[in-house]
């Protein structure tokens, strides 16, 4: 029998070591630490087969990726559908289950054909498809439950930590990867993955039941909406979710641009394989550990101080100074620097501050449009990104620093949209009868 002095003593003893970190309400801190190791398991099963489809890819060959790439849009075009079938059809607390449970048996499919030694460039190609698939789906569907349990108040202050569970997962599963790579198998890594996201549902079916304010509640006992294309609909018709999809669009323009220009500058100075890949793994390196410690310390402070409007308008801002300082200066070390500072702003900073504007939608828009976005937006985002930059460059011969000045309007553009959707989560907080910062 439990103890219940013993299990306060436990809470207590949580809360002042995350209220260190974060300002967590002590009812809050069992939902905190449970998102925190949600987000952290599905990275990390991502993370742990991303290695293997990298591989693929290489099986493949250079030539057909971006064929793969074009497909994986494509077939997130006739994912969303399916799943806004499901989220009509079904309970929202079957959604996760319904969705995680697919991609697991998925990744038990895939074992046994690579397991019979049927590893082919046809079952190549499939796989590299999925993982991409994967990735994005497992990772929008946590952030839908994320801005489907927090409240706006809560999301600002609890987010940056949260995220910071998805960072860790994402240097564990190459650890994991690692060490088990050579005992194991490759192809053996996706059962591994499979355990970490059945371990990740049956967190996420718990926290719905310990959230604060969540329990048996009614709206999860209902499917949410009727329409399958009800996302795409949302997105066009509502202002607010038409900013997000274009804040998406223009923020992949510019950070596409950074890292076609980052693999043109390294590929120009560093003419040694093994320099490069030491290079770029210095950089992930030095990304993980800022971004963790800025979402740790610094996400939670960001938010609550300056509001949500400033916090995603960091990455912009900076990314128009990148580009200024990458036309006067395409060196290796202004490259370096820029891309660093991008990825550790957009992953503690401006990623959970758009996760936060989805907390005041509607639920249909938080599973349906958020997902459109967070798949079909932002991978046609990276698409569309390449082919601009590529024609730019080889269709009409401009150099990397006159691509680099014709991209600034489109960061201010970027900068513009960041304040105009502060102002309008602050109106529509303010009509829910929150208080909030803009």
């Amino acid at each position: 029998m439990t103890n219940p002095k013993a299990a306060g003593d436990s809470r207590g003893q949580l809360h002042g070591l995350l209220g260190r970190a974060v300002h967590v309400e002590p009812a809050e801190v069992k939902a905190l630490a449970l998102s925190f190791a949600y987000f952290f398991l599905v990275l990390a099963a991502y993370y742990i087969i991303r290695p293997v489809r990298d591989e693929m890819g290489i099986a493949v060959g250079r030539e057909h990726l971006q064929t793969l790439f074009v497909a994986v849009f494509f077939v997130m075009l006739a994912a969303v559908p399916v799943f806004g079938w499901v989220t009509s059809n079904f309970a929202k607390r079957f959604v996760v289950p319904i969705v995680y449970g697919f991609f697991i048996l998925n990744l038990i499919g895939f074992w046994v054909l690579l397991s019979g030694g049927g590893r082919t460039q046809a079952l190549a190609s499939v796989f590299f498809i999925w993982a991409s698939v994967f990735n994005l789906f497992v990772v929008s569907l946590f952030w839908i439950v994320m801005s489907d349990i927090y409240a706006s108040s809560q999301a600002k202050r609890l987010f940056g930590f949260i995220a910071a569970g998805g960072s860790a997962g994402a240097l564990a599963g190459p650890i994991i990867t690692q060490v088990f790579v050579n005992v194991i198998g490759p192809d053996n890594l996706l059962l591994v993955s499979a355990l970490l996201l059945s371990a990740a549902l049956g967190i996420a079916m718990l926290l719905r039941r310990v959230a604060p304010g969540q329990g048996e509640s009614a709206s999860a006992e209902r499917p949410v909406g009727k329409g399958i294309l009800a996302g795409a609909v949302r997105v066009w018709r509502s202002p607010y979710l038409f900013r997000i999809a274009l804040w998406i669009l223009l923020g992949n323009l510019v950070s596409t641009f950074f890292y076609l220009e980052q693999s043109r500058i390294v590929g120009e100075v560093l003419s040694d394989r093994t320099e490069r890949v030491v290079l770029l793994a210095r950089l992930d390196l030095a990304v993980s550990i800022m971004t963790i410690l800025l979402q740790i310390f610094g996400t939670g402070r960001m938010l609550e101080r300056f509001g949500v409007g400033i916090t995603a308008a960091t990455l912009p801002a900076w990314c128009a100074v990148g580009l200024v300082a990458l036309a006067v200066s395409p060196t290796l070390t202004v490259i370096v620097t820029i891309m660093a500072v991008e990825r550790a702003i957009a992953f503690a900073f401006a990623n959970p501050a758009i996760k936060v504007l989805y907390t005041v939608v509607e639920p249909e828009e938080k599973y349906k449009a958020q997902n459109f976005i967070d798949t079909v937006v932002y991978r046609g985002g990276d698409a569309a990104s390449g082919w601009i930059f590529n024609g730019l460059g080889k269709g009409f011969g401009l150099t990397g620093s006159v691509v680099a000045l014709t991209a600034v309007p489109a960061a201010l553009g970027w900068l513009y949209l960041s304040s105009s959707l502060g102002r309008q989560f602050h109106e529509r907080t303010n009509t829910n009868g929150q208080d909030q910062n803009p």
